[in-house]
C-alpha cells in the first residue's frame, strides 16, 4: 500500500516570508491537496540568536491571506503535536543519544577559535575545509556543554530528485556537522530528518539552496536507519532580468504587502504556482480547483523562473475583471481615497464600474478615481505636455472649451445623448478625437487618463462637469 502524502511547509521565523518560500508552500500545498493528503505547517524557531517573535504570526497570516489551509500545525494541532521546534528538544535528545550510542555521534572538544584556525590553514594549504580530519581521538563525553557533533560515515551517493532528476556527489563533501548546539538547541541539518520521519512527512519540498547538503543529510537518514521521504529541489525565483536569484533590490516585497496593496488571493496563487510550472498548455489562468487537479512535480521546470511583476499585474486585472460589481465593490471598500467618504455607494458602485476594465491591483483605485469625488485644481501642465494638445495656442483651446461646453450645455447627460453630441463636436470643431474628446477629459477630470468620455461625464454629472470646464477656461 502506497504512504500516504504528507507535506510541509518548514520555515524560520526570522523575518518575513520571500516569494521564494510562499512558492515552495504552495507547491507542497499543491502536491498534499492533489492526492487528497495532508499538508504540516512546522515552525522551525532553533536559531534562537535570529528569532523574530512576530515572524510566526506572520507567517501564518501569509499563508491564510493566500488559502493555503494547513491540516496540522502550532495553532491546529494535529497527531504529531508540537509543531515548533523548539517544544521538541526532548525528541531530538532521545535521537541524539541513539546516534551517540551507535559511535556516530561526538562530544567537539574545540573552541570556536580552533576551529577558525583549522580552517584557515585549510586555505593557507589550498584545501576544502573538512571538519572530519580534524576528529579528536578520545572525545569527552557529551554532557550538553560542548556541540554534539554528527560522526560522518563519507561515500558516493547517487539518489533521484523529484524535479532535478538524478544526482550523484562523491564522499569528498561530506563531513562531520554539529547535530545540538552547546544552548541544547538542534541544528537545522538534524532537527528536520527527525521531524520528517516522526511526522511521517512522504515529500520534502525545499529551495536550491539545501541541495548541496543533501549527502550529509542521507549519511545521516543511514546512521538513523531512517528511509528518506522523496525530495523535489525548487530552483531559484530570478529577478526581471532573470539572471540572479530574486531579491529585494528587484523590487521584491514582503507576500502579505501585495494582499495590502490589492492582490487578489488566488490571482496571486495562480501568478506564483506558474513560476517555474506549467500544465505543458498555453493556458495561463487557472481556478485553485484546476491547479490542484493538474499540478505535478513532474512539469517543475529545473531553470530558475523570472519573476516578472508586469505579468502579476496583469494577471490580477484579469481576475478582477472576473468579479460581479457587488463583489468588487466588497473587496474595495477599504481602498477608496478619502474624498469618497461622503459618496453614496451606489455612486461608489458606478465610479467601480467604469474603473473596472482598467483595474490592475486596488491601491490604483485612489489616483483612479479621486477627481469623481472632488474637484482638482486645474493643472496646465496636462494640456502643456499632451502631444497634440500642446501644438494649440491657448486661445485656439479656449474656443474648443467654449464650443464644447454649449453644447453640452444642452445635453441631458445620458450616455447616449453626451456620445451623440460628442461626435457632432468632432464634425464642428474638424478636431480629431486624440484632441477634442483629451482637451474636455483634461479639463473634467484634470487627471492624466479617465474611463470613457461620456461615461464619465455622465457619472460626473452636468453640475459638476460644467463647473469644471468653466474652471479651465477661465485659466486659459
Amino acid at each position: 500500500m502506497a504512504q500516504p502524502v504528507r507535506t510541509r511547509f518548514a520555515p524560520s521565523p526570522t523575518g518575513s516570508l520571500h516569494v521564494g518560500s510562499i512558492r515552495t508552500a504552495l507547491f507542497a500545498w499543491l502536491v498534499a491537496r492533489h492526492s487528497n493528503g495532508k499538508f504540516i505547517l512546522r515552525i522551525e524557531d532553533t536559531d534562537r540568536a535570529r528569532h523574530v517573535e512576530a515572524a510566526e504570526n506572520h507567517i501564518i497570516e501569509s499563508l491564510t491571506a493566500r488559502g493555503l489551509n494547513y491540516d496540522e500545525g502550532p495553532d491546529v494541532g494535529g497527531p504529531f503535536a508540537p509543531y515548533r521546534q523548539s517544544e521538541r528538544l526532548e525528541i531530538y535528545q532521545r535521537w541524539a543519544q541513539k546516534l551517540i550510542a551507535a559511535g556516530r555521534a561526538y562530544a567537539d572538544p574545540y573552541t570556536p577559535e580552533e576551529v577558525e584556525a583549522f580552517r584557515q590553514a585549510a586555505q593557507q594549504h589550498k584545501q576544502p575545509f573538512l571538519f572530519r580530519n580534524h576528529r579528536p581521538d578520545d572525545p569527552p563525553k557529551w554532557d550538553g556543554t560542548k556541540p554534539l557533533r554528527f560522526k560522518s560515515e563519507p561515500k558516493a551517493y547517487h539518489w533521484h530528485d523529484e524535479v532535478m532528476g538524478d544526482l550523484q556527489t562523491g564522499p569528498e563533501v561530506i563531513d562531520d556537522f554539529i547535530i545540538i548546539k552547546s544552548d541544547g538547541y538542534p541544528t537545522y541539518n538534524f532537527a528536520h530528518i527527525i521531524d520528517d520521519a516522526e511526522m511521517e512527512v512522504s515529500h520534502i519540498i525545499r529551495g536550491q539552496e539545501f541541495i548541496a547538503s543533501l549527502p550529509n543529510y542521507l549519511n545521516t537518514y543511514e546512521a538513523l536507519q531512517l528511509t528518506p521521504p522523496l525530495m523535489a529541489t525548487m530552483p531559484h525565483v530570478l529577478g526581471a532580468d532573470g539572471t540572479k536569484k530574486l531579491s529585494k533590490r528587484d523590487g521584491a516585497k514582503d507576500v502579505l504587502e501585495y494582499i495590502k496593496d490589492g492582490y487578489l488571493p488566488n490571482a496571486l496563487v495562480n501568478f506564483i504556482a506558474s513560476l517555474g510550472w506549467n500544465d505543458g498548455t498555453e493556458q495561463e489562468i487557472f481556478s485553485r480547483q484546476e491547479l490542484v487537479s493538474k499540478f505535478s512535480l513532474a512539469r517543475v521546470g529545473r531553470g530558475g523562473a523570472k519573476f516578472d511583476e508586469h505579468r502579476l499585474l496583469w494577471m490580477n486585472g484579469q481576475y478582477i475583471r472576473q468579479l460581479a460589481l457587488d463583489q468588487l465593490a466588497e473587496k474595495v471598500k477599504n481602498f477608496w481615497p478619502i474624498e469618497a467618504a461622503e459618496a453614496t455607494e451606489d455612486y461608489k458602485k458606478q465610479v467601480l464600474a467604469l474603473i473596472q476594465e482598467r483595474l490592475k491591483y486596488f491601491g490604483e483605485i485612489p489616483d483612479l478615481t479621486r477627481f469623481f469625488f472632488s474637484d482638482l485644481p486645474v493643472n496646465p501642465k496636462l494640456w502643456q505636455d499632451h502631444q497634440q494638445l500642446q501644438k494649440l495656442t491657448n486661445p485656439e483651446l479656449k474656443q474648443l472649451l467654449e464650443q464644447s461646453r454649449s453644447s453640452l450645455e444642452q445635453s441631458d447627460f445620458s450616455r447616449n445623448d453626451l456620445t451623440e453630441r460628442l461626435n457632432n463636436l468632432l464634425n464642428q470643431t474638424q478636431q480629431k478625437p486624440v484632441v477634442l474628446f483629451s482637451l474636455i477629459r483634461i479639463a473634467t477630470t484634470q487627471a492624466p487618463a479617465s474611463p470613457g468620455l461620456a461615461d464619465t461625464l455622465a457619472t460626473l454629472g452636468k453640475t459638476t462637469s460644467l463647473r469644471r470646464l468653466d474652471d479651465t477656461i477661465k485659466n486659459l
